[in-house]
């Protein structure tokens, strides 16, 4: 059974900082891209990054570009997101997902082409 389990989340002022995790079982993770997305209310779920299965490539969404960065530990099955000098537009539900045929690339930013889907943590970020 494949989970992906998120964790991090939180209320966090507008400059501030969050280190997302997600720590994956029952996959291979080292042969899967990981992405990370987010979802706010009203909204639909949108990309913010991707890292592919070494960590060598990665991929952001123009949102976050130069705030956050993404990186990955493959002897800890985790993934992780770094949000730095965050916005109240960051407030979203934030998922992580596995998507084993980018695992080279690390740049698809359709939802729909990830296999495994977390719960989501909840970051909040006030003005």
């Amino acid at each position: 059974q494949v989970q992906l389990v998120e964790s991090g989340g939180g209320l966090v002022q507008a400059g501030g900082s969050l280190r997302l995790s997600c720590v994956a079982s029952g996959l291979p993770f080292s042969s899967y891209a990981m992405g990370w997305f987010r979802q706010a209310p009203g909204k639909e779920r949108e990309f913010v990054a991707a890292i592919n299965w070494n960590g060598g490539r990665t991929n952001f969404a123009d949102s976050v570009k130069g705030r956050c960065a993404i990186s990955r530990d493959n002897a800890k099955n985790t993934v992780y997101l770094q949000m730095n000098s965050l916005k109240p537009e960051d407030t979203a539900v934030y998922y992580c997902a596995g998507d084993r045929s980018s695992r080279y690339f690390g740049s698809r930013t359709d939802s729909s082409g990830y296999d495994y889907w977390g719960q989501g943590t909840q970051v909040t970020v006030s003005s």
